[in-house]
């Protein structure tokens, strides 16, 4: 197994970090390598806003609105519990990325092609991340998708779409894949 193989196939989510910062030239070559990911007709749709404590802290009443409004949806009696994990998903990673994609109301394939071209962009970042030992947690929650959130962050939601936010650090831990992937076979056809 090669270098590149070894990286894709150990590559795991990773949930608590720990208490340590991530190099500034570790995060820009993250970044240079999600630039380099492949974009049909050259559109280059993906920003990546990293998020310090007063951007963090500018979205939180939004955190805690959303964690009680589920938490009570789902009949949670500890909603103040749920909340501070809310509040601790956001403000406890080392790293949170705001990752967007360009949006094109008049070219729905357009703006299709462009999300999957962020998407690829943002998996260069986690596996060059992961090859520095440092692990990712891409996470599409309620909070990515709340206009106050682009509000709080400065992103013109008419022009770009949160497609998620990106949590990095240095493992606290890395667990076994939990899942089994599908065999190959099962995803993999060759057609006369």
């Amino acid at each position: 197994m090669n270098d590149v193989q070894r990286n894709l196939t150990t590559r795991r989510t990773v949930y608590t970090f720990q208490d340590k910062n991530v190099d500034h030239l570790i995060l820009e070559n993250a970044f240079i390598s999600a630039n380099n990911a492949p974009s049909h007709k050259q559109t280059n749709p993906w920003k990546f806003y990293i998020l310090g404590v007063e951007t963090r802290n500018k979205i939180l009443p939004h955190v805690i609105d959303l964690a009680r409004k589920k938490a009570e949806s789902n009949g949670i009696e500890d909603v103040e519990m749920a909340q501070e994990r809310a509040v601790s998903k956001i403000i406890d990673p080392p790293i949170l990325i705001a990752v967007t994609s360009k949006l094109s109301p008049d070219d729905s394939f357009r703006e299709e092609e462009d999300y999957a071209a962020s998407v690829c962009a943002l998996h260069n970042a986690v596996l060059y991340l992961w090859e520095m030992g440092v692990g990712s947690q891409w996470s599409t929650g309620a909070i990515t998708r709340h206009k106050n959130t682009y509000k709080a962050i400065g992103i013109p939601e008419e022009e770009e779409r949160i497609i998620g936010f990106l949590k990095a650090g240095y493992p606290e831990e890395t667990t076994p894949r939990k899942n089994k992937k599908k065999d190959i076979s099962e995803i993999r056809f060759y057609l006369p």
